[in-house]
């Protein structure tokens, strides 16, 4: 009499074992988020003059408003409304 297939993994205990460990090593690698910022994205974070400048006048004007030496020209920014609100609209 001849038996085939005889499968010695399935009587070897050791064999399931270590798969086990294995298994259980694999989950217990964690996996993380990794972020790669281009050079591109760095020179756009990158405060330009112009940002700077604005950022300087903006501070100007709180100290003048803060300390009550701000003035505004009545006249002018009437004159800057009317123009806003009388331009055609889509320009």
């Amino acid at each position: 009499m001849k038996i085939d297939g005889f499968k010695t993994q399935a009587v070897n205990p050791y064999r399931n074992q270590q798969m086990k460990v294995d298994q259980a090593k694999q989950a217990a690698q964690v996996k993380t988020d990794k972020l790669e910022i281009s050079s591109e994205a760095k020179k756009l974070s990158a405060s330009s003059p112009i940002e700077s400048a604005r950022q300087q006048r903006v501070q100007e004007l709180k100290a003048q408003v803060q300390s009550g030496e701000y003035q505004v020209d009545a006249s002018k920014l009437a004159s800057s409304m009317l123009s806003y609100f009388n331009k055609p609209e889509g320009k």
